[in-house]
């Protein structure tokens, strides 16, 4: 914290330079969009730091897409050029992407706390101590994609190798680009055994050509085109300018080949104007690319030369050079990437100083996969060479990329690791101070209570003469059992059997301690409760409520003579036997935060987990997080079988009428939504898989019953958003007040009727079976 004053100093600096980083600094102090708010782990966040980064990333980004299509895919950028370019060329890949906290705790935890990412990947060589050790706090994976340390920067480095020692052994895995550097890490600190040589990403580079209707390629017509990419001034007074170098050898060469189209593309956006100066005093006809039109008479202007001051668009116009040199390497600045010219099978122009990417020049260098000189008066004879050489230049062009396409490979390294990473446990995100102390306090105390509650419900615990399966969970609110309950009655009755189910009926005001109802008996939410009612409607079963499930259960088995009973929400209601104990865990938020109520949303330890005979993972369509669930129970049950389930949308049931339409045709074109169920994402994520998206989105607490009021200021709400329904949920439905069709007009009413899909039933049944014989 004591350089935070002079950090402040930085940015104020930066901010009058330059008032766009002015709107940078929330973001750099953690404060995020509320839409990147995540309500469980399971999102990955990648770190590239500027341009170069976010660039190489791309191709790995969409790997990771299609890897993890239900995680939330974050990045975060240093720079604001690497910010503009990953908005542009990564907004359709990203669900977000933000400019990269400052290492201070505060920070990183409130990006951590948002995100809740289970895996952070870091670009190359961003080392920063408070980010590696809070993401490794929380328990997610924390791995070093493309490693890398140049030649320039490891003897900076030797010397601070103690500091280096304490940070890197928090990462889990540190993919280096070549054997060199992996050692580098070693020697700065890096388990060996968590270092690992496993290549580029830049040879993994997709090379797309430039649109067909580029304005640069009209302009290029027939005319050979000679790129000079990246160039850059000096790094030393004494180094040459690389614009100068280029400048002269195109005016030079272009008195043998005065057709030839120079395109030259500054490094860095501060150069543009310099550059434009420069092409000016050299008399050069020149087009700026941000001033060319789109048009297709970009052909016909009468130009010699184009400054192409645009970020992201010269990869793509590699395609149509007939010779590229590569800036960064006349000067002492460790050059840049060639790869990118090498997969359009160019010839490439270097200088002696490619430190940054020495691996790829040595092999190139090797296999005569590009043409080296040594000063700038050297650049026009090269590029005479290869223009009065075709066959020489179109050799160079395919050994360059015969030398890339041989080393690809280092992105599917790279995913397999992450893919381990991600299923290797389920990290856990605390509250920030000072609620976290008090909310540990109070959670210490609830975990002393439910031992002894349990203890007691243990020593007094009954046994009904029928066989019971109970279903419940570890989180407070909704992981899918009521559906669960009635598919398992489904299930059960198509078999033979005549079940009945338990339920406490939460909310409802009867006289009656305990009630057997009837399938599809005319009965009040008020006396039966919500969820209750949900029960009844369904007609599979009769329906025992009561606080006291031992009780209710006498009382059903009296009346209906079920030949089994299903126990809603009941692992922790130790009070009435179980023959079976199904624990339901939600792939959206599967730990509740991680801890016990109120630090967390557990109603007790992960480690009850030990009593569950059956686990199911609910709603397992909508998250990546399954196989890590499944780690997550095999550490505290080893024998429990495992199986995964699916919401499945039946019908969108019209209030008023009970008319029904198919999930897939919703008979509304705009609706606002509302619901007050224990997870209301997981309603959010269905409609979506519908193709649902609500031009008003409101949330009541779980059980939620509506006043009239209530429902005015969401017709309201809904119709200013241009809403023409409503929809909700079958619970929801239920806990409407009387009489409420008019307060609803003019929109209709539609909630949608969902049901509960496990692909391995067969298997399911089959243990059911087995342990109920």
């Amino acid at each position: 914290m004591f350089a935070l004053p002079l950090l402040l100093l930085y940015f104020l600096v930066r901010g009058v330079r330059n008032r766009a980083y002015w709107g940078s600094l929330p973001q750099r102090f953690g404060f995020l969009p509320r839409s990147y708010r995540r309500t469980g782990p399971g999102a990955i966040w990648l770190h590239a730091v500027s341009v170069g980064e976010v660039l190489s990333s791309a191709g790995f980004l969409r790997r990771l897409r299609a890897e993890f299509p239900e995680s939330g895919l974050f990045v975060s950028t240093s720079t604001l050029a690497g910010r503009a370019i990953a908005d542009e060329k990564l907004g359709s890949l990203a669900d977000g992407v933000f400019y990269v906290p400052v290492d201070y705790v505060f920070a990183v935890r409130r990006v951590l706390r948002a995100l809740q990412p289970s895996v952070v990947l870091v670009m190359e060589t961003e080392i920063w101590p408070n980010l590696f050790r809070e993401v490794k706090r929380t328990g997610a994976g924390l791995a070093v994609v493309n490693g890398r340390i140049s030649d320039h920067a490891y003897p900076r480095y030797r010397p601070l190798a103690w500091f280096f020692a304490a940070v890197l052994p928090w990462a889990d895995r540190i993919l280096a680009q070549t054997d060199d550097i992996r050692a580098r890490f070693i020697a700065l600190g890096a388990p060996a055994d968590r270092v690992y040589a496993a290549g580029n990403f830049k040879y993994d580079f997709e090379a797309r050509p430039a649109p067909a209707d580029s304005p640069v390629l009209a302009l290029k017509g027939n005319r050979p085109l000679f790129i000079a990419a990246s160039t850059m001034p000096g790094a030393a007074p004494e180094d040459p300018d690389e614009d100068d170098a280029v400048i002269a050898a195109w005016q030079r060469v272009a008195v043998r080949h005065p057709d030839l189209l120079l395109l030259i593309a500054p490094r860095r956006p501060e150069m543009f104007e310099v550059v434009a100066g420069k092409l000016a005093a050299a008399g050069i006809r020149f087009a700026r690319r941000t001033r060319l039109s789109s048009g297709a008479d970009a052909g016909d202007l009468p130009l010699e030369a184009l400054l192409l001051d645009t970020m992201g668009e010269l990869g793509g116009l590699f395609s149509a050079a007939d010779v590229v040199f590569m800036g960064g390497t006349l000067v002492d600045r460790g050059g840049h990437n060639i790869l990118e010219p090498a997969f359009f099978g160019k010839p490439v122009i270097v200088g002696t100083h490619m430190e940054n990417f020495q691996a790829i020049a040595d092999e190139f260098r090797a296999e005569g996969a590009c043409l080296e000189i040594a000063a700038p008066a050297q650049l026009a004879d090269a590029l005479e060479r290869l223009l009065d050489r075709p066959d020489e230049a179109a050799e160079i062009g395919r050994r360059a990329l015969a030398s890339a396409e041989a080393r690809r490979g280092a992105m599917s390294h790279a995913l397999n690791e992450i893919r381990e990473l991600y299923r290797a446990g389920i990290p856990r995100y605390r509250p920030a101070m000072p609620w976290f102390a008090m909310a540990w306090a109070l959670a210490c105390l609830w975990r002393w209570g439910s031992r002894r509650q349990q203890a007691r419900d243990l020593a007094r615990q009954r046994k009904l003469p029928v066989p019971v399966i109970g279903v419940g969970n570890l989180t407070v609110g909704g992981t899918g059992k009521t559906p669960c309950v009635l598919y398992l009655a489904a299930l059960l009755k198509a078999r033979g059997r005549s079940p009945g189910i338990l339920t406490r009926g939460y909310g409802r005001s009867s006289p009656d301690r305990e009630l057997a109802i009837a399938p599809s008996a005319a009965v009040s939410a008020e006396r039966s409760g919500d969820e209750p009612q949900i029960f009844i409607r369904s007609g599979l079963a009769p329906v025992g409520v009561g606080a006291d499930r031992f009780r209710a259960g006498r009382l059903l088995l009296a009346e209906f003579a079920p030949d089994l009973l299903l126990l809603d929400d009941g692992f922790q209601h130790l009070r009435l036997a179980r023959d079976i104990d199904i624990v339901l865990i939600d792939a959206l938020n599967p730990l509740g935060g991680g801890s016990v109520v109120p630090l967390g949303w557990l109603r007790e330890p992960v480690e009850a987990l030990a009593r569950a005979h059956i686990v199911l993972i609910t709603r397992s369509q909508f998250s990546d997080l399954p196989a890590a669930i499944e780690c997550l129970v095999r550490r505290w049950n080893p024998r429990a079988p495992v199986f995964r389930a699916d919401v499945e949308p039946v019908a969108w049931v019209e209030y008023a009428t009970g008319r029904e339409f198919p999930p897939d045709r919703a008979p509304f074109a705009r609706a606002g939504v509302f619901c007050g169920i224990g997870n209301p994402p997981s309603f959010r994520h269905t409609l979506a898989r519908l193709g649902v998206e609500p031009a008003a989105w409101v949330e009541f607490e779980d059980h939620h019953h509506y006043r009239p009021g209530e429902l005015r200021r969401l017709v309201a709400h809904a119709r200013e958003e241009g809403a023409e329904a409503l929809v909700t949920t079958e619970k929801d439905v239920i806990n409407l007040c009387y009489g409420c069709g008019p307060l609803l007009a003019p929109l209709r009413l539609f909630w949608l009727k969902v049901r509960m899909r496990i692909p391995d039933e067969s298997a399911l049944m089959r243990e059911l079976t087995r342990r109920l014989e």
